[in-house]
Parts: C-alpha cells; sequence; structure tokens
C-alpha cells in the first residue's frame, strides 16, 4: 500500500523547477508553431518523392563497387533531373530512380544512364531492369501512408485513454498531434522531399514522443497519489522536475546519435535524420508544456486519480455475488 508524501518529501529536499509558470507562454508559441505549420502546408504543399509520385527505376550491376556521390554528380551534370542512386543488395549493384518526367523512351533512357556511368567510372555497367512505376501507385501510396500515421495516432488514444485518466490521454495525444503537424509545416517549407524514409521518420518520432509523454504521466500519476499535500500545479511541477534528468539524457544522447547520422550517413539519410531532429526536439518540449500543461488547464486534480485507482482495483477483485 503506498504511503502518503508531502511536495518537499517527494522531491528529497531539492529544488523544484516551476515550469508551468510558462505554460502560457509555451501554448501561445504552440499555437502560433501550429497555425504556421498548417498555413505553410497548405500554400506550398509538400515535394513528394518518387515513391509517390511515380518514376523510372533502373537496376544496373558494375564490374566493382560503384562510387555513389561520383554517379549522382554525372547524372546531374548531364542533365538529369533529381536522380536518386543507392546500393541495391551487394555493392556493385545500384538502384537508380528517376522522377516521372522521364518516362518516355524508357530503354533509351537506361541506356543514356549507362553510358554516362560508364564514362564518370571507366567500368563496364550491365543494365538489369528498367521499369516505369505510374503516379497512379505513388497516390495510392501516399493515401497508404497517410492511413498509417492516422491508425497509429487512433491507437494510441485508445491505449492511453485506457492507461490514464481522461484529461492526461487527451493531452499526451494532442502532444503527438502537435509534434507532426510542426514537423509536417518545416518539412514544406523547407521543401523537403517527402519519400518512404520520411514517413518511416514521422513514425518514430510519433513513438519518441508517446515515450517520453507516458513518462512523464505516469510519474504525475503517482505523484497525485501519494503526495497528500500540494496543488496540481505544485505536484506536476514535482513529477517534471524528478523525470528533468532523464528527459534530458534520453533527448541528448538520441540527438548526438541522429545528428552523426545525418553528418555521415550520406544523402539517402539526410531526409530521415534531418525529421527525426526536428520532430526529437519538438517532442521533448511537447511533453512538458503541451501534455502535462494542458492536463492541468483541463482541472486534473488529485480526486480524479483517485477515483481512477478505486475503479481499477474494484474491476480488479473477484465477484462472489450470485
Amino acid at each position: 500500500m503506498s504511503q502518503n508524501y508531502t511536495v518537499e518529501q517527494l522531491n528529497y529536499g531539492r529544488k523544484v523547477y516551476n515550469f508551468m509558470r510558462w505554460d502560457n507562454v509555451a501554448f501561445g508559441i504552440s499555437f502560433v508553431l501550429m497555425a504556421a505549420a498548417v498555413l505553410i502546408i497548405s500554400i506550398r504543399g509538400f515535394n513528394w518523392g518518387l515513391d509517390f509520385t511515380g518514376g523510372t527505376v533502373i537496376e544496373i550491376t558494375m564490374e566493382q563497387p560503384a562510387p555513389l556521390d561520383q554517379i549522382r554528380d554525372a547524372l546531374k551534370i548531364a542533365g538529369l533531373v533529381g536522380p536518386v542512386v543507392q546500393n541495391f543488395g551487394t555493392t556493385r549493384d545500384l538502384m537508380i530512380r528517376m522522377s516521372a518526367k522521364h518516362n518516355n523512351a524508357i530503354q533509351e533512357l537506361g541506356q543514356k544512364i549507362i553510358t554516362i556511368i560508364d564514362q564518370s567510372t571507366n567500368q563496364k555497367t550491365i543494365l538489369k531492369r528498367v521499369e516505369f512505376v505510374g503516379p497512379s501507385v505513388g497516390s495510392e501510396l501516399a493515401q497508404t501512408g497517410s492511413m498509417a500515421l492516422l491508425v497509429a495516432l487512433l491507437s494510441i488514444l485508445i491505449y492511453v485513454g485506457l492507461r490514464f485518466e481522461w484529461r492526461l490521454a487527451l493531452g499526451t495525444v494532442l502532444a503527438l498531434g502537435h509534434d507532426v503537424i510542426i514537423t509536417l509545416g518545416i518539412l514544406s517549407l523547407f521543401k523537403i522531399e517527402i519519400d518512404l524514409t520520411i514517413l518511416a521518420s514521422l513514425m518514430s518520432v510519433i513513438g519518441y514522443s508517446l515515450n517520453d509523454s507516458i513518462v512523464v504521466s505516469d510519474r504525475i500519476r503517482e505523484n497525485f497519489r501519494q503526495i497528500r499535500r500540494g496543488t496540481s500545479y505544485e505536484i506536476i511541477n514535482v513529477s517534471l522536475t524528478q523525470t528533468l534528468s532523464r528527459t534530458i539524457m534520453t533527448s541528448a544522447t538520441t540527438l548526438i546519435v541522429v545528428f552523426m547520422l545525418y553528418l555521415f550517413g550520406g544523402a539517402m539519410l539526410h531526409g530521415f535524420s534531418l525529421t527525426m531532429l526536428i520532430g526529437i526536439s519538438i517532442g521533448t518540449l511537447s511533453s512538458i508544456y503541451v501534455a502535462s500543461a494542458l492536463a492541468l488547464k483541463l482541472g486534473m486534480k488529485r480526486e480524479h486519480m483517485i477515483q481512477q485507482k478505486v475503479k481499477k482495483e474494484g474491476e480488479d477483485q473477484p465477484s462472489f455475488l450470485p
């Protein structure tokens, strides 16, 4: 059975940071950023990659390991727009994807690329496959990706709603939507190409933000049940102070790894790592100033947590009534 503590006892006499002092300022900044993100997306739209718009896919095999950067530069110098060059299987196998505007004379395009690569690398290149993927397939992929994000958010809403009191649950889910919208707004602003790796990065951002918010929310719930004297304002500040070191260490180590990936991961991972950098930075702040502060604004009190605990314990007790 849990004991009751005061605010000072539970925080072991350490200084409690007054995070909620800036809740109105944080709400204002978040609202402005979200409104700006929605406006930018509606005006500029997204720079969809070949995974969504369709295009030509060319597979080739080289005699020696392929110099990817050298091939990319040679194709761009030759006037080919937006070539995506990556290894496929081994270091000698390449997959080259071109935008849909090059769909005319597919075989001629394949031979042209072979000639450019042969001249730039002084190697013999073998053409394995040339295939055109229509924009209808890309459109279906975009719809499927959007549905995946929506289903993920809905599933999270159901899970968090069952685990926490509805005020905490609503704050957590709105914080996730806040992170995704602002991240998409930044991608739209700088015309960053959105492909399947970006979609995977957005899903990773949702998972990371959810984990951070769950840790904070769980500490808030436990402190509401343990602290016998203290306002909701004070208890949330204590909870955020207790989880601050964990939040900073987790975010810092993750950001360092993602930043190294951005620097040394190559062109194919720039979009993925940049999206992660943006999403993790925003998600760390939103777990404090969106999820927790919103629950406080909705009137979360100790009585709500006690009632939820009593109800849950009552449901867990076996019934001996006929």
